[in-house]
């Protein structure tokens, strides 16, 4: 068997059960992110929420997810259809691929490369073309101005997250997850993890993740007052189900990145408890109720307030940010708090 796995067809075949082991992972774990954010804004709202699919309604995603995909594909008349469905597709395709560099404990990641997080932000780049495809394929003026709102928000606050990113990337000396992850290992628990090196840029990350992944409060690519649900409105069946899809797990994504990026990964927080993957999962679940707990409590922001605070807060903030921690880690101050090269990168 070890003979066999060491040939091109082994290999191939091992790539591809562990890829869909991930996707296994993320498409499970998808259908109970859509409940638990029912869930959590029905109980801020004092709501039950799904409760009648399966126990304490557990199935009703599925049940949902089946509606969708036997539902009628209607297609808007003059819309381009190869792209009107080479869009969602796009999507969800790029969210997907993501979740190849992501480690889920030591050695525990499908391609443990160099250049991880660059590899991460081609990915979810990309992910603003198939919104830009679906707003212009639709042929209607409303998904095409959603499109364009997306577009500009999402590029707006990727250059802060990636300033951000490399406030981290300067203390660890590596763009590879395992090193970030092992340059917050040490006799300190939680206390060793980024989050405290690296503290205003904790909250700057989790706000730009919102926007990002047009969440709310920033979730005015959708916005039903202006714009009559966004760039998806002319969506319906699978192709919509695929769109909605590949949102949520840019979610779940971003939670992983919190995790891998600030909290240590599949690190325990209590110095003499066993790391492991069980960690980083639940590290991620937890910045997801966080995020479900933002949709349920925070108004809507205003379209120029968002863009506002994108370009003339963060931006700044987090360029000032690389700076710092640039002087801090050069010189060392405070010996390897900010310089983690010497550890693990």
């Amino acid at each position: 068997m070890a003979d066999f796995l060491q040939t091109g067809l082994g290999t191939a075949l091992l790539i591809a059960a562990q890829s869909l082991l991930i996707i296994a992972f993320v498409m499970i774990s998808l259908l109970f992110l859509v409940y638990g954010d029912r869930k959590i804004w029905a109980a801020v709202q004092m709501r039950k929420g799904p409760n009648v699919v399966g126990l304490f309604g557990l199935l009703q995603s599925v049940a949902d997810a089946l509606k969708y995909v036997v539902k009628e594909i209607v297609v808007p008349a003059g819309a381009d259809r190869a792209v009107f469905f080479l869009a969602p597709l796009v999507s969800f395709v790029l969210a997907i691929l993501a979740w190849a560099v992501i480690p889920f404990d030591s050695g525990w990641v499908l391609a443990d490369i160099n250049v991880a997080i660059l590899f991460v932000f081609a990915a979810s780049s990309l992910e603003v073309y198939g919104v830009i495809m679906g707003g212009w394929a639709s042929n209607s003026k409303y998904p095409f101005l959603g499109s364009l709102r997306s577009a500009a928000q999402m590029i707006s606050y990727e250059v802060s997250l990636g300033l951000i990113i490399i406030g981290i990337i300067i203390s660890t000396g590596s763009m590879n997850f395992g090193a970030i992850v092992a340059a917050q290992d040490g006799n300190y628990g939680l206390l060793n993890w980024y989050w405290l090196p690296h503290f205003p840029m904790v909250f700057l990350f989790f706000i730009s993740a919102l926007a990002e992944t047009n969440r709310p409060p920033f979730d005015l690519p959708e916005a039903e007052s202006e714009l009559v649900a966004g760039f998806m409105v002319e969506y319906s069946s699978t192709p919509y189900l695929l769109f909605m899809a590949g949102e949520y797990i840019a979610i779940f994504l971003m939670c992983a990145l919190i995790s891998l990026l600030f909290f240590g990964g599949w690190l325990s927080p209590i110095p003499g408890l066993a790391d492991g993957w069980w960690w980083m999962v639940a590290k991620m679940w937890v910045f997801f109720f966080m995020f479900a707990m933002v949709k349920a409590i925070v108004p809507r922001y205003r379209y120029d307030q968002l863009m506002r605070i994108g370009w003339k807060v963060f931006l700044p903030m987090s360029l000032a940010w690389v700076v710092i921690v640039a002087f801090l880690a050069k010189f060392e101050i405070l010996g390897q708090f900010w310089a983690r090269w010497t550890i693990g990168g």
